[in-house]
């Protein structure tokens, strides 16, 4: 049984759920903005945290900018990343302050165009966080707020395509989950490959592999292996030059061989 103050925390998962474009929140340069103005163009990664949180905000955010890193995809680029706080006190200065720190972490240039730290009033913060199941507790006696973590990949039209539990996300996992909520505009074909392998499991929140698929990929790759190899062999045997004793035509024997008599 869950202690009193962990009753409503946790994660409801609403795949295919629309994200509200109408709410109304505040950027880190203090200007007011809608989440609809982050859709229509990119995939994009949300996460909820609180900046001032002393536990395992710090950690998703972490997590997040390591997991980026490694891969090729870039914030502002490929993919956006909208942050946003929970805590309805926090203000646009310290999310200023937060995205200075982890844009360094991150490391990239031009990041600052497409990873947005935001906060907002109660209101647009209790929509949002009942659109994508995201549930939370504040902690009177601690002034704090217990709550899970996870990352939410949206589509560029903002709906939730795939969630990511904990604070260490396989970057395999958000780039594969990226590359399905674009639609395969971002990616190659190793990507599609890959995703052919590998199915998604919500109830695991990761990418797992598909073995009959794999199979049937690897006899694929086998018989266009082996069609290949055995054109090429017949080719060779008809382009080579053909070498070695031609048997004498009929009549021609005598003209060819010399009896010796003793």
């Amino acid at each position: 049984m869950r202690p009193p103050y962990l009753q409503n925390v946790g994660i409801e998962q609403h795949l295919d759920g629309q994200v509200p474009a109408d709410l109304a929140f505040v950027d880190d340069n203090g200007r007011p903005v809608k989440l609809g103005d982050y859709f229509g163009k990119k995939p994009l990664v949300l996460n909820l945290v609180y900046y001032n949180c002393s536990m395992l905000c710090g950690e998703a955010l972490a997590g997040l900018s390591a997991s980026m890193k490694m891969i090729k995809f870039d914030v502002g680029k490929e993919f956006d990343v909208v942050t946003v706080s929970f805590n309805p006190k926090e203000t646009s200065e310290v999310a200023a302050a937060k995205k200075v720190e982890y844009l360094k972490r991150y490391g990239r240039a031009n990041a600052a165009a497409g990873w947005h730290f935001l906060t907002g009033p109660a209101d647009s913060i209790n929509a949002l966080t009942k659109a994508v199941g995201f549930q939370y507790q504040y902690d009177a006696s601690k002034n704090q707020y217990a709550h899970a973590t996870a990352i939410m990949v949206l589509t560029p039209q903002g709906r939730i395509s795939r969630y990511f539990y904990g604070v260490d996300f396989p970057p395999k996992d958000l780039r594969m989950g990226l590359v399905e909520a674009s639609q395969g505009k971002i990616g190659n074909l190793t990507d599609q490959v890959l995703l052919y392998c590998y199915h998604y499991d919500p109830a695991a929140g990761k990418y797992g592999a598909v073995v009959s698929n794999m199979l049937k990929l690897g006899a694929l790759v086998t018989i266009v292996f082996l069609g290949g190899l055995i054109l090429i062999l017949f080719r060779l045997e008809r382009v080579a030059p053909r070498s070695g004793w031609d048997p004498p035509k009929s009549g021609q024997a005598g003209l060819t061989q010399t009896r010796y008599v003793r």
